[in-house]
């Protein structure tokens, strides 16, 4: 796997600055530096990252389009929020299933942000239908569950009682409550720029295959 460094520390310095100008006019004047400093590495590493992903799974795509792609907008949507700043201080990239582009879903992701970087992987706030069906399996699939969580710590929202048709005393309740069904690696701002990010990124991708894995095949898709 090739050795470039693809991200540089002016990436956090321009999400550091944005967090303290999250304004149009700010951006407006910035925006050639968003480019070069944000989206023109993240094609990069989304492209660098297709070999790598298809070795772990051939059914999620990395798409370096620099709009509707893997990286995410870096427009927020205040519409409905309290917080009317417009832009992200974050960047994030994801990986997802080949079948659509459902938030919810499962799907491999990078998030940068100043102090507070980390790979994830799973499905984030899934709707009922699909939580059934994660729940289902793993009460069919026990020893398949046992060894997707033996190295993995879930992170995310649960339920504070049981789900309705899941037995309170079943010996993984505590999973069949999740709302969320999600692992992450941290990562430090040092190894987004270091020349072997692209390694670290896909090993931490693998550690985490057996959870996407498993949630890919509960919804009734290919992986």
């Amino acid at each position: 796997m090739p050795t470039t460094v693809i991200f540089q520390p002016d990436l956090f310095q321009f999400l550091r600055q944005l967090k303290r100008h999250n304004n149009r006019v700010w951006f407006a004047k910035n925006k050639e530096r968003y480019q070069q400093v944000v989206v023109e590495p993240a094609m990069a590493f989304i492209s660098g990252f297709a070999l790598p992903l298809a070795k772990l799974t051939p059914r999620f795509v990395a798409d370096a389009r620099p709009t509707r792609g893997s990286l995410f907008r870096i427009y927020r949507d205040t519409r409905f929020a309290t917080d009317k700043t417009p832009y992200k201080t974050h960047i994030g990239i994801h990986f997802s299933h080949e079948s659509g582009k459902d938030a919810h879903a499962p799907v491999f992701y990078l998030h940068m942000e100043p102090d507070g970087c980390f790979a994830a992987a799973g499905v984030w706030h899934p709707d009922n239908r699909a939580l059934t069906k994660i729940r289902t399996s793993i009460v069919g699939q026990p020893e398949q569950w046992k060894k997707v969580i033996r190295k993995l710590e879930l992170e995310g929202e649960s339920l504070t009682r049981p789900p309705k048709g899941f037995a309170p005393d079943h010996p993984f309740i505590a999973d069949l409550k999740r709302r969320d069904f999600v692992a992450s690696v941290a990562l430090s701002e040092e190894q987004v720029c270091a020349p072997t990010f692209l390694r670290e990124f896909t090993a931490a991708c693998r550690k985490m295959v057996p959870l996407v894995e498993f949630t890919t095949k509960a919804l009734g898709l290919k992986f």
